[in-house]
């Protein structure tokens, strides 16, 4: 419905962008089945299945080509504790990535994939994760938080904001990669070196 309403209201699809993306910070063995499923539904389902709503709409390009750019973590290139079933479904969509650029290659549809650090949203900064990061304080909050977020970078940052990922999203989307395809481009000040 999404992608029928993007294509009615302006006529055509020429970008994907798939942003979706939860996470639940735990101990493998407390995760239950039912935020299994819901973190793999959300994570690498959602985008697959977004995917597979756009492609028609790709294909009918009056200029041909188009792009799809999915927004994964550095979870889905390199391990992450306490996110077990999130860095499973992240490595997920990499796999999805690359398949997609070589089955859409021919059709001049590129495919490629975003990978964050910590981002400066709710998705980072919220009760659940500052007390899982910083047990030892009774109220912890962003501040204490950013000395732990910044031992995973090399640059002297905590975290990005969301306009960083924004920006390579747009340009993945943009004829200035035109050529680019089954890229995983990191946004991660460095975590990826460590």
């Amino acid at each position: 419905e999404a992608v029928a309403a993007c294509v009615a209201a302006f006529g055509r699809l020429d970008t994907l962008a798939n942003i979706a993306g939860i996470n639940r910070f735990s101990h493998f063995q407390e995760l239950s089945e039912e935020e299994w499923d819901l973190l793999l539904g959300v994570n690498l389902k959602g985008t697959a299945f977004m995917v597979q709503a756009a492609i028609p709409h790709l294909l009918e390009a009056p200029d041909g080509g188009g792009t799809i750019v999915n927004v994964a973590s550095v979870a889905g290139v390199m391990g992450e504790a306490y996110s077990a079933a999130y860095t499973a479904a992240k490595h997920g969509v990499v796999g999805l990535m690359r398949g997609f650029a070589v089955e859409l290659g021919q059709h001049n549809i590129r495919a490629n994939s975003v990978h964050p650090t910590h981002v400066s949203t709710q998705m980072l900064h919220n009760e659940g994760t500052f007390k899982m990061f910083r047990p030892d304080l009774e109220n912890p909050g962003p501040d204490d938080m950013a000395p732990i977020c910044q031992l995973f970078h090399t640059l002297p940052v905590p975290w990005v904001d969301a306009v960083d990922i924004s920006n390579a999203v747009l340009f993945l989307a943009s004829d200035e990669a035109r050529y680019v395809t089954g890229v995983t481009l990191p946004v991660d000040a460095g975590s990826c070196l460590k």
